[in-house]
């Protein structure tokens, strides 16, 4: 599971709302080019990405494997039919590049978590979102972060518990039974407690958050962002390229 670790990388020293910009930009970018050398340079990004984050690509694919299955599955459904021809090999090429475009924006995302502090995420959502919904919305994400890998952490000790005491003579039908009532009864009491600790502490639902500040290096990644962000409405409005304008 991949979640923010301390570090002096440029990544970690940038404000949490140029990233959240850039990486906006990108995934918009992404998942609406089909250029190839789009794409190709799109994918430089993420690999420089994960490169300054000090991030290894094995460790993101590792982490997100279960959505890589589901996602190399897209090209074989997408060209099944029901009637001769059974398949229709066309329609794989398409599927496939989706989801090696959702690969990419993983990347990203995976950069993004490694370097924020959740504080500092859940500081640029309520500070540009206003009212009540900007501290919902920045709680929401802020327990999450800290709630989903806890709830992971418990489902592979349920398997590991379930495994030691003979699950794997059980057929898969009563396994995926037993570890499903088990992560559910877990999940509960993680949120039972969970509830109990915010009342212990007091919990504020507008908390004095750290401050946010643009550095230089700030301001050409917020640029970055933008330029994405218009390549992807160039992509999806079907405007001609710069080069192709007539004179």
């Amino acid at each position: 599971m991949i979640a923010y670790e301390h570090g002096t990388t440029l990544f970690h020293r940038l404000d949490p709302r140029s990233k959240l910009v850039a990486q906006f930009g990108f995934a918009f970018a992404a998942v609406t080019t089909t250029e190839p050398s789009v794409v190709a340079v799109l994918s430089l990004v993420a690999l420089g990405t994960l490169a300054v984050a000090r991030l290894s690509v094995f460790r993101v694919l590792w982490t997100y494997r279960f959505v890589l299955v589901l996602l190399a599955l897209g090209p074989l459904f997408a060209s099944l039919r029901f009637g001769p021809p059974w398949l229709a090999l066309e329609h794989a090429p398409p599927s496939l590049l989706a989801g090696y475009q959702v690969v990419l924006v993983l990347f990203v995302s995976a950069a993004y978590v490694r370097t924020t502090p959740v504080r500092e995420t859940r500081a640029a959502i309520q500070r540009h979102v206003p009212g009540r919904a900007g501290q919902l919305l920045g709680t929401g994400v802020g327990l999450v972060f800290r709630f989903f890998p806890v709830v992971l952490r418990d489902v592979r000790r349920a398997r590991l518990a379930l495994r030691a005491r003979g699950g794997d003579e059980l057929s898969t039908r009563e396994r995926i039974q037993r570890l499903s009532l088990l992560t559910v009864e877990q999940a509960f009491s993680r949120g039972e407690r969970l509830a109990l600790a915010l009342r212990a502490r007091c919990f504020s639902w507008n908390p004095t958050l750290p401050r946010l500040a643009f550095g230089r290096a700030d301001y050409p990644l917020v640029a970055a962002g933008l330029l994405l962000t218009g390549l992807g409405f160039v992509q999806v409005l079907g405007l001609p390229a710069a080069g192709s304008l007539p004179v």
